[in-house]
């Protein structure tokens, strides 16, 4: 018969370790309850699935390359309370990706766009679904200056994964016109194999072809983009602003 310590060494070996990370306790609590064998094999059982099930989720979120974890119970509706609230909580659902449908968050800067698009992004790698998160203007510049290899393995990054998340899209009004064929490349690819995206941007649509420099790229891109796509406006105030204000008003005077 093993002794303990080969048990978790043997474990550990098996690549049990959630079954050896709580062994000693499990046993403990076998002995001081007088547990049934079934029952302390099912309890150890459930620790692997759940040591095994937050690698998971820290791996989807480590690649997602999602900044922070933000949920929508963190967003202060109170302060733009004609926020499209409900439809917000629609895209949270996620139904949206078993459909390959869009989700376009245009309005105004500080409103909350980018909030809410990382919760739902956030809130997918919960689900067990593929996402990347890209702010959109650095990652297509970064694009234009890359050399075919890594241009085909960026295209790749922003095709395969079930829901692609492009922040702030046209912030810097206009992208380069490699970064202009990428998008429209993604859009399409990303439509035909019925693979979501949530668009943020600062610019209404009716502009686009204004910054993409060609009126046709930006109509075969939102004709693909808005055929089945959710339209989120914002309007309001800045919550940026609010938060700056606050940052002043607590500052100490200058002696």
């Amino acid at each position: 018969m093993m002794t303990l310590t080969e048990i978790e060494r043997t474990l550990r070996a098996l690549r049990l370790s959630g079954i050896a990370a709580t062994l000693n306790t499990r046993v403990m609590e076998a002995q001081a309850t007088q547990q049934p064998f079934l029952e302390t094999l099912s309890a150890m059982l459930q620790d692997e699935l759940d040591r095994r099930r937050s690698r998971l989720t820290e791996k989807r979120f480590k690649q997602s390359r999602l900044d922070e974890r933000l949920t929508l119970a963190d967003f202060d509706w109170r302060f733009n309370p004609k926020l499209p609230r409900q439809a917000c909580f629609e895209l949270h659902t996620l139904k949206f990706l078993a459909d390959g449908g869009n989700a376009l968050i245009i309005g105004k800067p500080g409103t909350g766009k980018s909030h809410v698009a990382k919760a739902v992004a956030y809130h997918a790698t919960l689900q067990g679904f593929d996402v990347r998160y890209v702010e959109a203007d650095t990652e297509f510049a970064r694009f234009a200056v890359s050399s075919p290899q890594e241009q085909a393995e960026l295209l790749r990054t922003y095709t395969a994964p079930d829901l692609l998340v492009l922040d702030d899209l046209f912030l810097a009004r206009r992208i380069p016109e490699a970064a202009g064929e990428l998008l429209q490349t993604v859009v399409h690819q990303r439509y035909k194999h019925r693979r979501s995206i949530v668009v943020t941007s600062n610019r209404v649509v009716q502009d686009w072809g204004r910054y993409l420099g060609d009126q046709t790229m930006a109509t075969t891109i939102l004709d693909r983009l808005m055929h089945r796509a959710a339209m989120l406006e914002f309007d309001g105030k800045s919550y940026r602003l609010r938060e700056a204000a606050a940052r002043l008003t607590t500052a100490p005077s200058a002696a």
